[in-house]
C-alpha cells in the first residue's frame, strides 16, 4: 500500500520527468486537500516545474477557481467523470502549465452512498491535447485513501509523459 515514502519517491520521479521534458504540471485537487501540490513542494527546485495548484475542495470553489459549470456539479456530482475533467481542464486553462492532473473523491469515513461509497474517487489528466480520466475504488482510512489516491494522480502524470514520448 502506497504511504509517505512511495508518494514522495514518486513525487521526485515526476519532476525529474517533467524536468526533463521543460514542461510545467499544475494540480486541481478536492479529496486530497492539497496533498499533491505539498508533496510536489516538499522537493527542492520544483517551482521549475510545478506551476500552480488549485485546492477546490467546496463546490464554489471548483466554479469560481477553475470553471467547472455548476450545472455539471448539479447533474453529475462534484465526485464524477465530468467533474474530474471539467477540474484538470479548468487547471490547464487558468494557468501557464502543458500537464495538469485533477482529483475528486470521497476520502470518508462518511460521505459515502450506494452508488459512490467511500473510496470512490475520480481522477483526470490533462495535456492540452486530450484529457483522460479513470476511477478508482480504494481501501483504508481517510488518510490512507487520500495517500493512495495522490500518489495514483502522479503516476498518471508519469504515464502521461511516457506517453508522449512514445
Amino acid at each position: 500500500m502506497d504511504n509517505d515514502n512511495t508518494l514522495h519517491q514518486l513525487a521526485i520521479r515526476t519532476g525529474n520527468r517533467l524536468r526533463e521534458t521543460r514542461l510545467m504540471l499544475s494540480t486541481a485537487e478536492s479529496c486530497t486537500g492539497g496533498m499533491i501540490a505539498s508533496a510536489i513542494t516538499d522537493i527542492s527546485g520544483s517551482s521549475g516545474w510545478f506551476e500552480r495548484g488549485y485546492v477546490t475542495y467546496s463546490n464554489q470553489s471548483k466554479t469560481e477557481m477553475i470553471g467547472v459549470p455548476p450545472e455539471m456539479i448539479e447533474r453529475h456530482g462534484a465526485v464524477s467523470e465530468a467533474v474530474a475533467r471539467a477540474m484538470a481542464e479548468g487547471a490547464l486553462r487558468n494557468s501557464r502549465a502543458q500537464l495538469a492532473v485533477a482529483v475528486t473523491g470521497v476520502a470518508g469515513p462518511g460521505g459515502g452512498s450506494e452508488a459512490k461509497p467511500v473510496g470512490t474517487v475520480w481522477f483526470a489528466w490533462s495535456d492540452r491535447v486530450r484529457t483522460s480520466s479513470q476511477t478508482m475504488l480504494l481501501k483504508g482510512d481517510r488518510r490512507q485513501i487520500r495517500i493512495q489516491t495522490a500518489a495514483h494522480a502522479l503516476r498518471g502524470v508519469l504515464a502521461m509523459l511516457e506517453e508522449s514520448d512514445a
